[in-house]
């Protein structure tokens, strides 16, 4: 029997919009979180995360009709890469980068696939025993939720060390707080983030 995931992507292959818009909405935060630390190596300040994603929403409104699968970790990653192609697109424009459209956009692709891991594995619960609730959606999606839902100052603190992979002097830099106290701020902010996923997994 095909999951409610399942059925939404072959109505929206179908041409269904309305199914193309449930179906992508669950994505929107995980998406912006991709892009969020991918625009932070280089285009700080230049370009809006959200602005890039609601850019791939509207790419994948043009060619769903081409997509080929029907699985959502087929259709995550197909999201990936076309998130990866907007993002090329923005770098050769603020940056002027003279590497190949195409091996650029393999660059970025590979990123954003490293970054969904660390999301996936560095936040997930310490013990790794996979959770009955992953099953059901993709784990990294369920993160960027959780991670979202979270004060500002939590989500900055574990964005920077976590996903960005900054050294605790950056973050407190970035973040113009002191060494101890960003450390303790990151300490409070991956409790508070497991609080919230046990929450999630509570419900389903």
């Amino acid at each position: 029997m095909a999951s409610d995931a399942e059925q939404l992507i072959r109505q929206a292959r179908g041409g269904d919009a309305e199914a193309l818009g449930r179906l992508l909405e669950p994505y929107r935060t995980y998406l912006t979180i991709l892009a969020r630390v991918q625009i932070g190596k280089q285009l700080r300040g230049k370009v809006d995360p959200a602005d890039v994603v609601q850019e791939t929403f509207l790419e994948v409104h043009r060619r769903i009709a081409h997509f080929r699968g029907d699985s959502p970790p087929r259709f995550l990653a197909w999201l990936r890469s076309i998130l990866a192609t907007r993002l090329a697109l923005v770098q050769r424009q603020f940056i002027g980068t003279r590497a190949r459209a195409v091996g650029l956009e393999r660059d970025i692709e590979r990123e954003l696939g490293d970054t969904s891991r660390l999301l996936s594995s560095g936040l997930a619960a310490p013990d790794g025993t996979p959770s009955q609730y992953v099953a059901a959606r993709e784990q990294e999606v369920l993160l960027a939720g959780a991670l979202a839902a979270l004060p500002k100052d939590y989500q900055e603190v574990i964005l920077l060390r976590n996903l960005e992979g900054l050294p605790p002097e950056e973050v407190a830099r970035r973040m113009n707080r002191s060494r101890d106290s960003v450390q303790k701020l990151w300490v409070r902010g991956l409790a508070a983030l497991r609080r919230a996923l046990d929450g999630e997994r509570d419900t389903e």
